[in-house]
């Protein structure tokens, strides 16, 4: 049974949050009166013996630890006697636990907040750097329509900023301090959350003792922060995936981000884009079980409530190696222009234009539609592009064609006519980078 319930071998992580939080409720005591200063400050400075301890990885546990929290409570009552007893005073482990958690995930929530504007600053940098580069835009991974380079890296990066923005979210959920709730009903002991909470940094204090312990509302929507990332930086894997084939060749990955085939030595695997899109899932998982840990639990606190930091641990152990790796490879990859280039100078991608043309002259866009395909059509029968094919071919297939038809065609010509709303020509693409900056320079908190 204790091997069944002890949450120590994970949890143990949490050491540096529940010495401050220990560290906290102290000074709360002393404030009530239940502490002496001079108790107070024996226990603060066997809290900061125990946290050298801890950081040089010397602290030694006992048999009866059965998580960090009764781990750093009997290192205080073995120290101190009496003194150390009292840190129990007004407090449970629920709240403690909740406030621990709470504390942990304001830190890393901010830190994942800080590894996405560095993913979303390589990718601006990329869009910068590239941002006259042609290349073929797709639907159904079919070349469809030509567009700028850097409209496209930009579409990976503002779900990015809507990421920065969710984990931000996710970090004002978890900063309410729930000590003070004890068990589930509060105290009778004169304490002062509000001051408590101040003193951890908390910006606000709970509103319900029952809610507070049993609340882990804080933690799912961090996980569906992470797995909304988690999709987004899948595709981006999948696209440099895509990219770096022989098939596209659109792109060269740097060696620190590829492997060698085991038994092929000509191979240049993509790893880490692969490994991309394989950590999505994880993270969604994640988020499933921990609705499934608390959906139907009776309140208040239960002990189905220890399955939550697991999961919570290694989905921010998996999106910081992902950020990291997605960063460092956008940072040296090296794209292709002029295969790029050559991959959107397919004029048939410019149908699309063409049609438009036709309705600008009044035609009805399903019928202009009909038209161009009839082009298109002809033009595959007769092995030629769309500006080879003949004035009198364009008068068989509607009246109002004429040679504006073959200046739409010249290169560049129909990329540039984008100007609506986020559109690929290169104004729009410049407003677009300029927004992404924006998100660059917002505050992290």
């Amino acid at each position: 049974m204790q091997a069944f319930g002890d949450s120590l071998p994970f949890d143990q992580r949490l050491w540096r949050e529940d010495i401050a939080a220990t560290a906290a409720h102290a000074r709360a005591l002393e404030r009530a009166g239940i502490l002496t200063p001079e108790e107070r400050a024996a226990i603060e400075e066997a809290l900061a013996s125990a946290a050298a301890a801890f950081e040089a990885g010397t602290f030694e546990f006992d048999g009866a630890d059965e998580d960090i929290h009764s781990a750093v409570e009997r290192y205080l009552t073995d120290r101190l006697g009496d003194a150390g007893a009292k840190i129990h005073a007004g407090r449970s482990r629920n709240d403690l636990v909740a406030a621990d958690f709470r504390l942990w995930l304001k830190a890393a929530t901010l830190r994942i907040a800080s590894g996405i504007r560095d993913l979303l600053a390589a990718l601006a940098g990329q869009a910068e750097t590239h941002r006259d580069a042609l290349a073929p835009g797709y639907t159904h991974l079919q070349r469809a329509q030509p567009i700028l380079f850097a409209h496209h890296l930009l579409a990976h990066a503002f779900p990015l900023a809507r990421d920065f923005d969710r984990m931000l979210a996710a970090h004002r959920a978890a900063d309410v301090s729930p000590l003070g709730a004890a068990a589930f009903a509060g105290t009778s002991l004169p304490l002062d959350p509000v001051a408590t909470a101040a003193d951890l940094g908390f910006a606000r204090v709970f509103d319900n003792a029952a809610d507070a312990v049993s609340d882990r509302d804080f933690a799912l929507e961090f996980l569906a922060a992470g797995a909304i990332l988690g999709v987004h930086l899948s595709r981006l894997g999948e696209e440099i995936v895509l990219w770096t084939t022989s098939e596209f060749g659109f792109a060269v990955l740097d060696d620190a981000y590829a492997q060698g085939s085991s038994i092929m030595p000509q191979k240049k695997n993509p790893d880490a884009a692969e490994l991309l899109r394989a950590k999505a899932p994880r993270l969604a998982a994640h988020l499933v079980a921990l609705h499934g840990v608390l959906h139907g639990l009776p309140l208040t606190y239960n002990k189905d409530l220890q399955e939550d930091k697991e999961h919570l641990f290694d989905a921010v152990d998996t999106l910081d190696l992902c950020l990291d790796a997605a960063r460092g490879m956008l940072e040296g990859i090296t794209f292709r222009r002029s295969r790029m280039a050559a991959a959107a100078a397919d004029e048939f991608l410019a149908a699309t234009d063409v049609a438009d043309l036709l309705v600008r002259r009044g035609v009805p866009f399903r019928e202009s539609h009909g038209v161009v395909a009839g082009l298109v059509r002809r033009a595959l029968e007769e092995g030629v592009t769309l500006s080879e094919l003949p004035p009198e071919a364009l008068a068989e297939h509607s009246e109002v064609l004429d040679d504006e038809f073959y200046a739409l065609l010249t290169e560049g010509a129909w990329l540039e006519s984008k100007v609506s709303e986020g559109g690929t020509a290169l104004e729009r693409v410049r407003e677009q980078l300029a927004e992404a900056r924006r998100t660059l320079e917002a505050p992290a908190a």
